[in-house]
């Protein structure tokens, strides 16, 4: 860190919290509450932990598209960019509604209507309804505990036909089973700019998966891709069901893609990670791979902690 001491000098109030908003902002999905704990307790000082949590949390919560639940139980809230007011105030454009946010504790803790600058107008509206409708439908029917919205990003106040405007959709659903040592996310942005003279529409994607699996052990996955298309631009009805179309399609292509890559892991990336001959001077029995618990088994068979 470019304000690091010597070897053996102790380290500075500002560089503590440089490393502990490092391990905060670095916690994998859904981990940063047990991270928080432990950083806590090394750091021995509650100011520089909550100088850290205050920097370390609203990045994280909005990086990781963190959903939580409106006070009045009318649905949930993405926290993200897209919607962000001001620091603590989420606009849910669903509801017409903005929630203020504890980010450290992770809940909603007031909740106001929306002024009208904070709302598109009733034409922009109209695309952007329909198509978190759409988006609802396939959400709820492809993530189990998904969640999603739509927000207007330009041409917020255009009253009718004749100009550009932008959307950007954010799906976000997570898999927490700390019970039994595994947490994973899925994470998918998509913008989309609304061409009026060309009656067109160009779409730009992106999907995050993470998952970690921590049984006597640490295995991590974070992987990402970067997705194009476009459509025709159409009524709103129609456009929310074409954008709808091709968001599913990318992400049903990119999940088969993951899939297949796992079924090959023991032929391929796994193999690679180890010598011909281990130490037991013993070839590894690749063709049985997929039967090795990965922590019990592969440690018998490799004489691992002998």
């Amino acid at each position: 860190m470019s304000d690091q001491g010597g070897a053996g000098e102790p380290l500075g109030d500002s560089q503590k919290k440089e490393i502990a908003v490092w391990f905060l902002s670095n916690a994998p999905a859904g981990e940063i509450h047990y991270v928080a704990k432990d950083v806590r307790a090394l750091l021995g000082d509650d100011a520089v932990y909550e100088a850290a949590a205050e920097e370390a949390f609203p990045e994280y919560n909005k990086a990781h598209l963190v959903s939580l639940e409106l006070p009045d139980r009318s649905g949930d809230i993405v926290i993200t960019t897209y919607g962000e007011l001001d620091k603590n105030n989420y606009l849910d454009p669903r509801t017409a509604q903005v929630a203020t946010v504890d980010h450290i504790k992770q809940t909603c803790t007031k909740l106001r209507p929306a002024a009208d600058e904070e709302l598109p107008s009733g034409y922009i509206e109209e695309f952007r309804s329909a198509l978190d409708v759409e988006l609802s439908k396939y959400v709820a029917e492809a993530y189990p505990k998904g969640v999603c919205a739509v927000y207007c990003t330009s041409g917020k106040d255009i009253e009718g036909p004749g100009a550009d405007f932008g959307f950007a959709v954010v799906i976000s659903a997570t898999k927490r089973s700390p019970q039994n040592f595994c947490n994973g996310s899925w994470r998918s942005i998509w913008t989309m700019e609304f061409n009026y003279e060309l009656q067109f529409v160009d779409i730009k994607g992106k999907i995050q998966v993470d998952a970690h699996y921590f049984e006597e052990g640490n295995v991590q996955l974070d992987t990402n891709i970067d997705c194009k298309d476009s459509t025709i631009m159409q009524s709103p009805d129609d456009s929310a069901v074409s954008i709808t179309s091709i968001i599913r399609h990318h992400e049903s292509e990119y999940l088969s893609s993951l899939e297949e890559s796992y079924l090959n892991l023991s032929d391929a990336t796994f193999k690679d990670l180890r010598r011909k001959l281990p130490v037991t001077r013993t070839l590894f029995p690749w063709h049985n791979t997929l039967a090795f618990s990965l922590t019990r088994d592969l440690a018998k068979e490799l004489a691992l902690g002998k």
